[in-house]
């Protein structure tokens, strides 16, 4: 067993998103309705929350690596972060 209840539940509520579709994964689990009285209806419906839960988990890793990318950019030495430019553009070539 990795980590404990708590600490999984911390991170999870860190990405609401990937919360949000663990929470819909367990309701077919659940079937509390009771609408998926056959396998390939509970499998159709697992397969469409693992896709969603791939593509928010990617795109969740994306935004923390740009993180990660910004914060190493903006510690490096000589690194001008923000402020307007003082150029006004390459000047015309005088025929």
């Amino acid at each position: 067993m990795g980590m404990s209840d708590e600490a999984l539940l911390n991170r999870l509520n860190a990405y609401p998103e990937l919360r949000s579709r663990v929470e819909s994964m367990l309701l077919v689990v659940c079937d509390e309705k009771g609408g998926l009285q056959e396998a390939d209806a509970a499998e159709m419906r697992f397969i469409e929350q693992m896709r969603r839960m791939g593509q928010e988990s990617l795109q969740a890793w994306a935004i923390g690596q740009a993180a990660k990318a910004a914060e190493i950019a903006g510690q490096e030495s000589g690194t001008w972060r923000g402020g307007k430019k003082n150029s006004s553009g390459t000047a015309p070539l005088a025929k």
